[in-house]
């Protein structure tokens, strides 16, 4: 299992717009909402957590769009958003999760998507994941976890605590929330018997401490849950996301995106993943923009910038730096990698001005000193 303590780089934009289709299915009597940004290659399938509908996710489906230019699939549960509940079910235990899956199964083959497909989850939407990845081990190339909730977490004491605290009188019947609220403690017990299959890759994001005005023995265990979960598993990947809370996909968008991009690069020849890289660099800058005040991009840029510099693409690697430096005027380390890599490409003259600018900026960084005398004396 392998741990990542900063975002993975945002990678290439291509100039394509985004076009999603808004349908209602209907699927056995009633109509269930799905939004289709329609294109080629292993679709994606996005999971709102409890309580959400799709719209959670609109704000970076965009931007993989214009990466991967795959079919993005977003829907509403029955009872949520736009799609309607089945008016055939009589029970509240009619409503669990079971139906849901059977839901969304039955839409997905209205809509024509019944091959592979990647799924992405967030909060409660990642049991949705556990339980079509399971039926469906055949079909399910890779997971993306988003901060969701674990088969595990829930303990019958844990349970005991919601019940006393949550009165599910108070929700409107009937509704999805209900019917969630209804059926929680049965999905939870049932969840724990039900694993994802070993051979899918998953990438598991969560935050260093997602609910932190919950009770500590609630934020304690989800987190010591979420970093075992990665334990001694090839196939399942950890990401801390610093400084993030529960909606990882909103405070730190640029995470999550290229997190989906990397997994959808995996179901390319490898062919098509060397033409998906070399579009990287766009969509890198108009990520590392908007991510620019919580300053984490600069520290990625750079990671992205020696990883072409060590696999000899120094243009690539020119580019990124260059770029570094447009976006953290006041950071010496930008200047300084830039220089280095104007060096390498004999572009001696641009990299002593760059060296010259991150000594301004730092005149303790006694490295670019050292170079810099020994440029001079050339």
């Amino acid at each position: 299992m392998k741990h990542f303590f900063i975002t993975f780089l945002a990678i290439i934009s291509i100039s394509m717009c985004a076009q999603s289709q808004d349908t209602l299915v209907d699927v056995g009597g009633y109509k269930m909402y799905f939004s289709i940004t329609k294109g080629k290659g292993t679709p994606i399938l996005f999971e709102a957590g409890g309580g959400d509908d799709s719209s959670v996710w609109n704000n970076i489906l965009e931007k993989i769009h214009k990466v991967t230019g795959t079919t993005l699939i977003t829907y509403d549960r029955s009872g949520f958003g736009q799609s309607e509940l089945n008016p055939n079910l009589k029970n509240d235990s009619d409503f669990g999760i079971e139906n849901g899956i059977k839901e969304l199964e039955t839409g997905l083959s209205m809509l024509g998507f019944n091959d592979e497909v990647i799924l992405v989850s967030h909060s409660y939407g990642g049991l949705y994941n556990l339980f079509f990845a399971r039926k469906h081990p055949e079909k399910v190339k890779s997971v993306i976890l988003v901060d969701v909730t674990l088969n595990n977490f829930w303990n019958e004491e844990l349970l005991t605590m919601r019940d006393n605290n949550v009165d599910i009188s108070t929700i409107d019947k009937p509704s999805g929330d209900y019917y969630l609220n209804a059926n929680f403690n049965e999905t939870m017990r049932y969840a724990r018997n039900i694993y994802f299959p070993e051979n899918i890759p998953i990438i598991n994001i969560f935050p260093e401490n997602s609910f932190p005005g919950f009770p500590a023995v609630l934020s304690n265990r989800w987190r010591k849950l979420h970093k075992e979960f990665g334990d001694n598993k090839d196939n399942i990947t950890n990401i801390i996301a610093k400084g993030s809370g529960h909606a990882v996909f909103q405070d730190n968008p640029a995470l999550i995106i290229n997190a989906i991009i990397k997994a959808y690069s995996k179901t390319l020849g490898e062919g098509q993943q060397n033409e998906l890289l070399q579009k990287a660099l766009d969509n890198a800058i108009e990520l590392s923009i908007e991510a620019r005040m919580n300053n984490r991009s600069e520290q990625d840029l750079n990671t992205l910038g020696y990883s072409f510099l060590g696999n000899e693409e120094l243009d690539k690697a020119l580019e990124v730096f260059k770029l570094t430096t447009f976006l953290f005027p006041d950071s010496f380390n930008a200047y300084d990698s830039y220089g280095e890599a104007l060096l390498k490409a004999n572009r001696k003259a641009e990299a002593i001005e760059m060296f010259e600018k991150s000594i301004e900026l730092n005149p303790e960084n006694e490295n670019g000193k050292k170079v810099l005398q020994q440029l001079k004396q050339e």
